[in-house]
């Protein structure tokens, strides 16, 4: 391992005055680089329905069942029931037992008289050949009535089998179908009413069935390989079982994944919602277009059958408000909102305001590269989704680079090793330097690779650059410093020495960390991701391409050599690193 002489040369910069201080310490000199993740949705396979009702008409459809239907609606479980209509005919409607087919699960509604009806039996039938073939889910509820009597098929059980086997003589089968499917129902763990309040007992059914629905959304797109655990962790805070109006923050730097996340959360569970809108690229739209235009966007989303005229910010927060708010007609429509790539607080206070303009149990999810923006507006929760471990950034990266189901060969294992290790986890690396390599042979590899080594890709670092180019002058010097000479410093240390060039460090270190830019880990050292680390060098290098001289920092040897030795040294020049082993030196 290569030990270094760092040589620090800063001026502090008073008017155009030079204040010059040196220091020496020992450090590591390292090259790496960069990655981030397009924002793309995915394809969710899903049923047409959440929830299929089995319940006895005359028991409980106008009242249990009833509320029941009436609580999974309004938190935005697609809940199939039968018309009652339908009841008119002796055999089972077909519509029903294709609804049975179209549903994630079944909720059967156990009551006095259930068994009584050749329909229900015909009904949980099917729904235990559904569980029996297709994962079909089954959550059975004992309305006043002892799973023991139906396991058993006693008492009234054992009265209306009777009089099925005395209609049905010549269908023993049938007959057979229903007892086992009685059975085998009877003996899952259910829920029991036990003299409970049946309002209490309806709002722990629901809140039980949702957290188990939106857990078993499956993600098929190959290309969200590991954002499965990711999802589980942001579901947990978004919990749609709960009645509450939630704002969740997604953090982290450029291309970690964050809109991804937000849009598959949103595709899959908005249909759970009243209303939804997915307001994507803030920032940039709101540069371009202004606020006003994501007013009106939100609002024609939300109410599709309203037309809104407004001309300022001012107006559009005002109609938001008495619109959500006033009107009454938000504070009944449970919402399901995403505000992506926010970077400023009025995005947030324009466009959702406050908890008490939304219906209980909305959610809006806000992603942004500044964590500080979040605590301004006191969101609920924030998830900051961490980088790729190795096992899921390669199999990310082969899903770009190679056809499906298609493992590499030969000199593709290591060469795919190689671009993993440079992507450091980032997503948007792995899945634009995949796509990048896709159909080209291993020479070309080789070549990208070194070319990555010199001149990272341009995609990556633009849109790494974005949160850079949002820092003051000041929080640029401290992010350059840390990216040219101290990544991997102790913090103190680090603040030691761009305190000296009046960086004011305490509050731009801070800076830098809210806007996901550094992180101090867990050993108290200063961290920046190696991408960062490059797209940091490569605007230090484009300040004077052709003459180091001419530049601010200086870390590469060869740059060192030669302003050295050609005596291109210029008072540009704020610091330096350079090897105590290097020619430079001799």
């Amino acid at each position: 391992m290569l030990i270094y002489l760092l040589f620090l040369a800063f001026f502090c910069r008073i008017e155009r005055s030079i204040f010059w201080f040196s220091t020496l310490y020992i450090s590591f000199f390292s090259y790496i680089v960069m990655l981030s993740l397009p924002s793309t949705s995915s394809s969710i396979s899903r049923k047409k329905y959440d929830v299929f009702l089995s319940f006895r008409g005359e028991d409980t459809r106008n009242n249990f069942t009833d509320h029941l239907y009436d609580a999974l609606s309004r938190s935005g479980i697609l809940t199939f029931r039968d018309d009652p209509k339908l009841e008119a005919g002796e055999e089972i409607a077909p519509e029903l037992l294709k609804a049975i087919q179209q549903s994630w699960c079944s909720v059967i509604v156990f009551s006095e008289t259930y068994a009584f009806s050749s329909w229900c039996l015909e009904e949980l039938a099917e729904i235990v050949k559904q569980h029996n073939n297709d994962g079909h889910k089954v959550f059975p509820i004992f309305y006043h009535v002892d799973p023991s009597d139906l396991r058993k098929q006693k008492e009234k059980v054992k009265e209306a089998f009777a009089r099925h086997e005395e209609r049905y003589k010549e269908d023993c089968e049938k007959i057979q179908r229903w007892r086992n499917a009685l059975i085998q129902v009877a003996a899952i763990k259910g829920w029991h009413l036990n003299n409970r309040h049946e309002s209490e007992f309806i709002r722990e059914i629901v809140k039980k069935i949702s957290v188990k629905l939106y857990r078993t959304y499956p993600v098929t797109r190959s290309d969200l390989v590991g954002f499965c655990e990711r999802l589980e962790d942001l579901y947990l805070k978004i919990n749609i079982g709960e009645n509450d109006v939630r704002v969740i923050g997604i953090c982290g730097m450029g291309g970690i994944g964050k809109t991804t996340l937000a849009r598959v959360a949103y595709t899959q569970m908005s249909h759970h919602f009243e209303s939804k809108s997915f307001l994507a690229d803030i920032r940039e739209v709101s540069d371009k277009c202004g606020l006003v235009s994501l007013q009106k966007q939100l609002l024609s989303e939300i109410f599709h059958d309203e037309c809104f005229k407004f001309f300022n910010i001012h107006e559009g927060n005002d109609i938001i408000s008495r619109t959500l708010s006033h009107k009454k007609v938000l504070s009944h429509k449970k919402v399901f909102v995403v505000l992506d790539d926010v970077d400023n607080i009025q995005h947030i206070k324009c466009l959702v305001g406050r908890h008490d303009w939304f219906g209980s149990g909305s959610r809006i999810i806000v992603t942004t590269r500044n964590k500080h923006l979040l605590r301004c507006c006191q969101v609920d929760y924030v998830y900051m989704p961490t980088t790729l471990n190795p096992k899921d950034a390669l199999q990310l990266f082969n899903s770009k680079a190679f056809h499906s189901d298609t493992t590499p060969k030969d000199d593709f294992i290591e060469l795919s090793d190689q671009i993993v290790n440079y992507a450091d986890g980032l997503p948007l690396a792995l899945e634009v330097l995949g796509s990048f390599l896709r159909g080209r042979d291993a020479t070309q590899w080789r070549s990208a690779i070194e070319r990555l080594k010199r001149d990272s890709n341009k995609e990556i670092l633009d849109k790494l650059q974005i949160s850079f180019d949002g820092l003051e002058e000041t929080e640029k010097n401290i992010f350059l410093d840390i990216a040219c000479f101290l990544n991997g410093e102790k913090k103190d240390f680090v603040i030691k020495v761009l305190d000296g060039c009046k960086f004011f460090p305490d509050i731009g270190i801070d800076v830098l960390i809210k806007k996901s830019l550094i992180k101090v880990d867990e050993h108290k050292d200063l961290r920046m991701h190696n991408l960062l680390q490059d797209m940091g060098r490569k605007i230090v290098k484009e300040k004077c391409v052709d003459e180091p001289g001419k530049r601010c920092r200086l870390w590469e040897e060869m740059d060192v050599h030669h302003v050295l030795t050609k005596n291109t040294a210029t008072k540009m020049i704020e610091g330096i690193i350079i090897d105590n082993k290097s020619p430079c030196l001799s």
